[in-house]
């Protein structure tokens, strides 16, 4: 049968790529896809911040509950300008990187060898998970007993709430491996710390991401906490030190002190995690 005896085929439409313009069809330029996800990104922060602005001019919430945006600024402003800034920001930054540090690092060991090794987590996570329950803040007296209302207690109490979320997604990482993978790996005469390196932990990387920025936005939640104890220097002790002294704009100001830096360390996880996992296929890639 020849070439033109075959019937015609219908042409079938292809559907542009979901970054593409509507009238050409061409995929967005890198830059432009970035800053349209940037201005996206910007729209429920605008929008909460129109709110607030709209419920502090309306004068139904009195000003020592809600202060204005404006003062909020001001105080911003003058902490950048005095340099306080950076001198109560340096402690905290200190006291979550390393109890982040601890915690972490203590959890990817234990979470590996109970991904791993069925005898070590049957030993050791049911305690894990019972020790998991107890709240944050139910620690403090303990650690206050234990090591005293100094450096020591604060990193502790950062290092134990931040162990937890990454401890249960590396073991369930590990875990969860597909078996295929681990036999295939066996064919390849791959054991011990060879089958670990080459298999098991690539696999569960996705899994461990997730749990190192779960614990990075928690230790921030938690240094407000440590620094209850004795602090007298940190952005939790001036959001409590505004609190005392009745001054809601400075209390305000703290508040997105604290949510810009666990989106700038957030944003840092988030890009080592895009360069480990940039063999990944996925939807989000694909978009």
């Amino acid at each position: 049968m020849t070439d033109a005896s075959l019937p015609d085929r219908p042409a079938v439409a292809r559907r542009p790529p979901p970054d593409a313009h509507a009238r050409t069809g061409k995929p967005w330029p890198a830059w432009a896809a970035r800053l349209r996800r940037l201005a996206l990104a910007l729209v429920f922060p605008a929008a909460i911040l129109l709110v607030w602005y709209l419920v502090s001019i309306s004068g139904r919430v009195p000003a020592y509950l809600l202060p204005h945006p404006a003062e909020v600024v001001v105080w911003l402003v003058d902490l950048l300008r005095s340099g306080e800034l950076r001198h109560q920001l340096a402690p905290s930054l200190g006291r979550v990187m390393a109890g982040f540090a601890i915690g972490a690092g203590t959890a990817t060991v234990l979470g590996v060898l109970a991904g791993y090794v069925l005898t070590f987590r049957t030993l050791i996570d049911p305690t894990i998970h019972a020790l998991r329950t107890i709240p944050g803040l139910a620690w403090i007296p303990m650690f206050i007993l234990w090591f005293g209302i100094g450096e020591a207690s604060k990193v502790a109490l950062i290092a134990l709430v931040t162990f937890f979320p990454v401890y249960l997604n590396t073991m369930a990482g590990v875990a969860g491996v597909d078996r295929k993978l681990i036999e295939v790996g066996r064919v390849n005469r791959l054991t011990g710390l060879r089958l670990m390196g080459r298999i098991l932990l690539p696999a569960s990387l996705p899994s461990y991401f997730v749990g190192l920025r779960q614990s990075m936005g928690v230790a921030w939640i938690v240094v407000v906490a440590a620094e209850l104890m004795g602090a007298s220097r940190g952005i939790g002790f001036l959001l409590l030190d505004g609190q005392m002294t009745g001054r809601p704009a400075l209390v305000m100001a703290c508040m997105l002190i604290f949510a810009a830096c666990g989106k700038v360390t957030d944003m840092i996880l988030a890009a080592i995690a895009a360069w480990a996992l940039r063999w990944q296929d996925t939807l989000e890639r694909a978009s």
